[in-house]
C-alpha cells in the first residue's frame, strides 16, 4: 500500500503522516527532509540555494550522515526547500530515491506513507490512497509560531505569517510540479482538528476505500 500525503506547510501532514505508518505498521519516508537537506547543504557551502547549479550539485551528491537533524526544523532550511525544490535538476535527482522507497520499503514493511508537496501529483501517480491536508494560512501560521515559541525562538507574528504566505505563493506557482490536490485525491482541512482528529478522519477515508 502506498499512501500519499501532500499540503502546505504546517496544515498537519508531517504529523499525520507519521501516525499513519504507525498505525497501519507501514514505513514513513519525509520527503521535505530532502529538499530540506538539500538546501541546507548549499547554505553550509556557502551557496545560494536558488542558484540552480549549486542546488542541483548539492541535491546529487546529498549525504543525510552529514546534516544534523535540528539543522532542518529551522525556518532557513524551510526556505531553502522552498527555493531548491523550484529547480528541476533538483527534483529529478531525488525523485528516484523517492520511488524506490515507495515501490521497495525498507525492513520489509508492507507499503509506505510519504509526505511533500507533489507526491500524489508526480512522484507516485498510482498511489493506493491520496490525501491533500491543508488549513487557512492563519492557523497555520498560528501553528509555526507556537512551534517556535516552544523550541525558544524570539519570532514576530506578522513576519511568520508573511514568510508562510510568500512560500505558499512560491509553491503553488512554480512551473515544475506545483502544490495542488491530485484529481483523485481526498482533500483534509485540519483547521478544526487536533491530531487525533486528523488521524480518524483520514483512517475513515482509508477504510471507505477498502471497502469500494
Amino acid at each position: 500500500m502506498i499512501i500519499a500525503l501532500d499540503g502546505p506547510a504546517a496544515a498537519g501532514k508531517g504529523t499525520l503522516a507519521r501516525a499513519l505508518a504507525d498505525d497501519l505498521g507501514l514505513a514513513y519516508l519525509d520527503t521535505g527532509s530532502l529538499y530540506r537537506a538539500t538546501g541546507v547543504a548549499v547554505l553550509q557551502a556557502g551557496g545560494d540555494p536558488a542558484d540552480a547549479a549549486a542546488a542541483e550539485r548539492a541535491a546529487q551528491t546529498l549525504d543525510l550522515a552529514k546534516i544534523r537533524p535540528q539543522d532542518l526544523r529551522t525556518e532557513a532550511a524551510g526556505d531553502a526547500a522552498s527555493k531548491v525544490a523550484a529547480i528541476p535538476g533538483v527534483r529529478a535527482a531525488l525523485l528516484d530515491y523517492q520511488r524506490r522507497f515507495a515501490h521497495s520499503p525498507p525492513d520489509g514493511k508492507r507499503g509506505a506513507v510519504l509526505d511533500g508537496r507533489d507526491i500524489g501529483t508526480v512522484v507516485c501517480p498510482d498511489a493506493d490512497v491520496k490525501i491533500f491536508v491543508t488549513a487557512s494560512l492563519e492557523e497555520r501560521s498560528r501553528r509555526r509560531v507556537k512551534e517556535l515559541r516552544d523550541k525558544g525562538e524570539t519570532v514576530i507574528e506578522s513576519r511568520v505569517f508573511a514568510d508562510m504566505q510568500a512560500r505558499d505563493a512560491r509553491d503553488q506557482g512554480r512551473g515544475v510540479a506545483p502544490l495542488k490536490p491530485a484529481d483523485d485525491a481526498f482533500v483534509l482541512d485540519t483547521s478544526g482538528l487536533d491530531a487525533q482528529g486528523a488521524l480518524a478522519a483520514a483512517k475513515a477515508y482509508i477504510e471507505s476505500k477498502s471497502k469500494r
